[in-house]
């Protein structure tokens, strides 16, 4: 490649990312034309050039590359945070700040992890967290506000029925014996999860765990006999009519995340940007279609 070619390729991948936000090099390689291994040296270069920031978190095997300014548009890859990360994430978000040292030890740790969605800095020797959105110029350290009542006249007739219901809500409350708890009920399979997993055991598929499934959609982890003996696989289950590059993509994200090749089953059909995308990944990634 001469370097006049190489430039343009650089210009086109910073042209993809200010106009796609943060990117995996899965989206810049489709629409660049080059395979992986270019995508990634060209990645590289852009990023020891400071014109491309990384990111710290992964998704799968691959950071998210991004420009300066687009640090707020990370926070749609948050889904792929481990479980405790995200929770972690969530904490952050909703209270904005954080003290380091009242946390659960699970959670210092992940914010030390999630160094894209945590910002440390300290206070008064202490160390606290801010969400990466939030300036640290809105941090103020407050005291509980010391509220003082007034001692009741206790002849008032109002004040001792007030008094009698503050007793009241200060009683603990009873336990509620297990057998009169309300049981939560079963979730019940849709047609289309029923018809997936008969599908899955008529074709010799062993299924080993079921993750999650709705109505319209399931994952799970089975494993197949293959040449090399048995192989754990990640299967994933979509009730559409037509099946988009963009589902096809987001299934790679999962066989990366779950180092497992991904068997997709739907109902549908490929469309045609999705079936070239799975001949591109076919070593990774099977389609059947459910009968």
């Amino acid at each position: 490649m001469s370097v006049q070619n190489a430039l343009d390729t650089k210009t086109k991948i910073l042209s993809i990312i200010q106009r796609r936000g943060p990117s995996l090099p899965v989206h810049i390689t489709k629409e660049i034309g080059l395979n992986m291994l270019f995508t990634s040296a060209f990645l590289s270069e852009l990023a020891s050039e400071k014109k491309i920031i990384i990111s710290n978190m992964k998704v799968g095997n691959s950071p998210v590359y991004f420009i300066h300014r687009q640090e707020p548009m990370l926070e749609r890859f948050a889904q792929y945070l481990n479980s405790k990360e995200k929770e972690a994430f969530f904490l952050l978000k909703e209270k904005k700040f954080l003290k380091d040292r009242i946390q659960d030890p699970a959670i210092r740790v992940a914010l030390r992890e999630i160094k894209d969605f945590a910002i440390s800095f300290k206070k008064n020797e202490e160390i606290f967290w801010r969400f990466f959105t939030i300036p640290e110029s809105e941090f103020e350290v407050k005291e509980p506000e010391k509220k003082i009542f007034p001692i009741p006249k206790q002849d008032n007739p109002e004040i001792k029925q007030e008094t009698k219901e503050l007793e009241i809500f200060d009683k603990p409350l009873k336990k509620i014996p297990p057998e009169i708890k309300s049981k939560s009920k079963k979730k019940e399979k849709s047609e289309f999860v029923i018809n997936l997993l008969n599908f899955v055991k008529e074709n010799n598929i062993e299924l080993l765990e079921e993750i999650e499934f709705k109505k319209r959609e399931f994952s799970g982890i089975a494993q197949i006999n293959t040449s090399l003996g048995l192989t754990k696989i990640l299967i994933i289950g979509k009730d559409k009519k037509k099946i988009t590059e963009n589902d096809l993509q987001i299934a790679i994200q999962k066989c990366h995340a779950n180092k497992k090749i991904v068997l997709l089953l739907s109902s549908g059909e490929l469309d045609k940007k999705a079936v070239k995308f799975l001949e591109e990944y076919k070593d990774i990634l099977k389609f059947l279609k459910i009968k």
